[in-house]
């Protein structure tokens, strides 16, 4: 089974859409939409809602507690599925790559990182300013950690992984980049790259601040003590390469 790890913050609007769409690339596919939600607005009431008509949707609601990352490694303790997935609740990371990213798991791959920087990605969903944020922390990256060498994305933050891969992690993460803090500690040999294009927000306001950004430059100091991934180079997969999986691995019903 796969788990749909979605941390929320105020995301009242997109929570419904969201599931709409992950519940369409995931036709036929067992799955479970793990919301991990810290908001202080009415999103835990309709995901309640949802839960009430939907088996697959369940959510830990944290009062005491707030951090996307915190809170995507407390969904990994209590995801079911032996695939994980991690994607933000605003509808930026696709939805419908989800089939393509648990194909390429199938295929014997350990670790899918769909990426904006392959032949066929894109990033046109950030403005200038959030465009040369992410260009510089993920530079800062891949300087930084061996681990993340030669990842070309290492902040997309969109993900799919084995969970057998986190036994024995070290997972200690500040702030917001839970990938980063993976590919770090995680145990894994097998890793792909997937093209995708980066969506424009649906809702909400972006949580990018001076205050996470710090947070990140401590995570990444932090994580050079304890370090334990090597420094691998991913294949990258066109994207007619993932369709041919998806049709070998986990084709749509009726196709």
């Amino acid at each position: 089974m796969l788990s749909v790890i979605v941390p929320t913050y105020n995301e009242k609007e997109n929570v419904e859409k969201l599931y709409l769409q992950v519940n369409d690339a995931l036709s036929g596919i067992p799955y479970e939409l793990l919301f991990m939600d810290d908001s202080t607005d009415e999103t835990p009431q309709i995901i309640e809602a949802l839960m009430s008509e939907h088996d697959q949707i369940r959510m830990i609601h944290r009062d005491t507690e707030k951090g996307l990352a915190t809170a995507v490694v407390l969904g990994f303790q209590e995801a079911r599925g032996d695939y994980l997935t991690v994607m933000d609740g605003d509808l930026q990371h696709p939805p419908k790559l989800l089939r393509s990213m648990y194909a390429c798991l199938e295929s014997g791959y350990e670790v899918c990182l769909p990426s904006r920087f392959v032949p066929g990605g894109s990033d046109g969903g950030l403005n200038l300013r959030r465009k040369f944020i992410s260009w510089t922390a993920r530079k800062i990256g891949n300087l930084s950690l061996r681990s993340l060498h030669r990842m070309s994305d290492v902040t997309g933050g969109y993900f799919m992984i084995r969970k057998k891969c986190l036994e024995g992690a070290d997972l200690r993460p500040i702030g917001w980049k839970i990938l980063v803090e993976v590919l770090a500690t995680a145990n894994y040999s097998k890793v792909c790259e997937i093209p995708y294009a980066f969506q424009e927000r649906n809702a909400g306001e972006s949580k990018i601040s001076l205050k996470v950004t710090l947070e990140y430059l401590k995570q990444l100091l932090e994580l050079k003590r304890r370090e334990t991934g090597k420094c691998i180079t991913p294949t990258v997969l066109t994207e007619s390469k993932t369709t041919e999986f998806v049709q070998q691995y986990c084709p749509e019903p009726n196709v």
